[in-house]
């Protein structure tokens, strides 16, 4: 029974004492590689097009490749696991990790520190000329200080909401019009079902638009310690 309206995301179905939900994250390490021993499946030809699509992007974004050579496979690979997560979501009585913050948190907040402590080890004059913007007017260099680094700290916590809010809005609203469904006569359960295949599209659109959000923000933000 469901207790309040997000007790839907809450990770708490158990057996023997072991969460079920969390499941879902290693559900395609059953799933996947199957197809992978089928070469050259349309899959396999399709997935290594949309990849190398991505590593040019993001070694254009990263830059300087002979110091970063391989970083852009490190957001490939982040972009791929939050897809998958973000898919699976979709999909019904699947718990969708990513819109946990748990989930969300323990990508992004690991790979800032990570960021934040290379950038002020080996490039710390490069990190100090980032808090204060070219051109600024000297008088507001200590404001413009201030911004840029609480900016630069809430990063994280901007990367882990995004997407969790994100993916947490369009399930709900799919959940909420399911509710309803059973109350509903013939001509409105039609107009539901059209209206639940259209938020699943647009759900599907979205699972793919906020994994390549995080991945290039990511990428945007290692760019900025070098």
């Amino acid at each position: 029974m469901m207790t309040n309206l997000f007790s839907i995301f809450d990770p708490s179905t158990s057996m023997l004492n072991m969460s079920l939900n969390w499941f879902s994250t290693i559900l395609g390490l059953f799933l996947i590689p199957p197809m992978f021993w089928l070469i050259p499946s349309r899959q396999i030809i399709l997935w290594n097009k949309m990849l190398n699509n991505l590593h040019k992007e993001f070694k254009m974004l990263i830059g300087n490749m002979k110091i970063n050579k391989g970083s852009s496979l490190i957001f490939i690979s982040l972009f791929s696991i939050i897809m998958f997560n973000n898919f699976l979501g979709l999909f019904p009585y699947l718990f969708t990790s990513t819109s946990h913050m748990v989930m969300t948190l323990s990508i992004s907040l690991p790979m800032w520190l990570s960021f934040m402590l290379f950038g002020w080890i080996n490039n710390t004059q490069h990190m100090f000329t980032h808090l204060v913007p070219q051109g600024t007017p000297p008088i507001l260099m200590p404001f413009m200080v201030c911004i840029e680094t609480i900016s630069n700290i809430i990063r994280p916590g901007t990367l882990a909401v995004r997407l969790a809010a994100n993916m947490i809005a369009g399930h709900l609203l799919i959940t909420l019009l399911g509710n309803t469904g059973p109350a509903l006569n013939s001509i409105m359960l039609i107009m539901l079902i059209t209206t639940q295949i259209a938020l699943l599209t647009l759900e599907s659109a979205v699972s793919i638009i906020q994994s390549y959000v995080f991945a290039v923000l990511s990428t945007l933000y290692s760019s900025e310690v070098n």
